[in-house]
């Protein structure tokens, strides 16, 4: 592990490096049905499977697998697990939260052996796995109630049970780094980080990267034209609650496309002591629910982030394909890593 650390570090130092795109865009090119979401363990469950993406990697795991493999071949360097919602509170609503660990751990192992095949091959450009830790469906800071404002769904502790369940089994199926990802309420970000320090602490590994630890991204979900997370955090708001912890690197995926990410991402250019990451959607929804944005004019409008000089890492989010993060690899290599901002005590 921490040889993949070193080698992420360095890589991090001479260029901008690229995320994979949408697991859920891809997944829906395969036309799955019912039965693809079940097998042997699954065939009693009484409610419908179809649409837990997170089960193939169980049922399907050829498909994650050529998933991997195809943003791989695109250009990406860090490729996510299929662990978007794979805790126990997420699984609940499906009756499933007792196979969140096998769900991280064999995601985890899918992820593992096809971005050890792609470094062996290219021995000039490793491969990385990302954990996924998705935001779970339920949040700490607000009440889905709207006669009740008091309620909560879930609690810190219930969270960071769930979280801590997640994260040993990423790293006991090889991840290089853990990505909390689709932040929209910052307590429940805080949960996850919480219970990354408890299972860091607990398995003697270290918190700081440059020590060797297994480092952790943070990227956040700004909701609206407001600026602000649906927890109503603006974005300086959003770093500086989670910059206590020796980050990898903080960014913003999901909710909007670059364009309308370009504001909020300059906000942790200029204010963020990490690195920077950003994957955006391809552009905003049409009324069906679809992303349109082709690859180049997604390309086109990440290029004027990478010309300010403002990331590190780049990637998609939803309605991305490899095509799209190819386009993004081909521009990111015409430009060369933000460099990080040096915080004094005036800061």
């Amino acid at each position: 592990m921490e040889r993949r650390t070193d080698l992420l570090l360095q890589q991090l130092q001479k260029r901008i490096l690229i995320l994979d795109g949408a697991m859920g865009t891809m997944i829906q090119r395969y036309g799955l049905q019912e039965e693809d979401f079940r097998n042997q363990e699954l065939a009693a469950v009484k409610k419908s499977l179809k649409g837990n993406n997170d089960l193939l990697s169980l049922t399907r795991p050829g498909i994650i697998k050529d998933i991997h493999k195809a943003y791989f071949e695109a250009g990406a360097d860090i490729v996510e697990t299929n662990t978007f919602s794979s805790t126990s509170i997420a699984q609940e609503d499906y009756g499933l939260s007792e196979i969140a660990y096998k769900l991280n751990y064999e995601s985890a192992k899918i992820a593992r052996e096809v971005a050890d095949d792609f470094s062996a091959r290219e021995r000039d450009k490793p491969r990385f796995v990302a954990g996924a830790i998705g935001p779970t469906n339920r949040t700490a800071s607000l009440s889905p109630d709207v006669n009740d404002p008091g309620f909560r769904a879930v609690s810190f502790d219930q969270l960071v049970e769930a979280y801590s369940e997640q994260i040993e089994g990423l790293i006991e199926g090889g991840v290089d780094l853990l990505l909390v990802e689709t932040v929209f309420d910052t307590l429940n970000a805080k949960a996850a980080i919480f219970a990354i320090q408890e299972v860091y602490e607990k398995r003697n590994i270290p918190l700081e990267p440059t020590e060797g630890g297994i480092p952790i991204m943070v990227s956040g979900t700004i909701t609206d034209a407001s600026g602000r997370t649906l927890s109503g955090q603006t974005t300086e708001a959003f770093l500086i609650s989670i910059s206590h912890v020796p980050l990898l690197s903080i960014g913003l995926n999901c909710a909007l496309g670059a364009a309308e990410l370009r504001p909020y991402l300059k906000v942790l250019s200029d204010k963020s002591p990490f690195n920077v990451s950003v994957y955006p959607n391809a552009g905003l929804p049409n009324e069906f629910g679809e992303y349109d944005q082709g690859p180049e004019e997604m390309s086109e409008e990440v290029t004027l982030f990478l010309k300010q000089g403002w990331l590190n890492i780049v990637g998609g989010c939803c309605g991305t394909t490899p095509e799209h993060i190819a386009a993004l690899a081909k521009s990111a290599s015409n430009f060369p890593p933000r460099i990080k901002q040096v915080l004094t005590e005036e800061d």
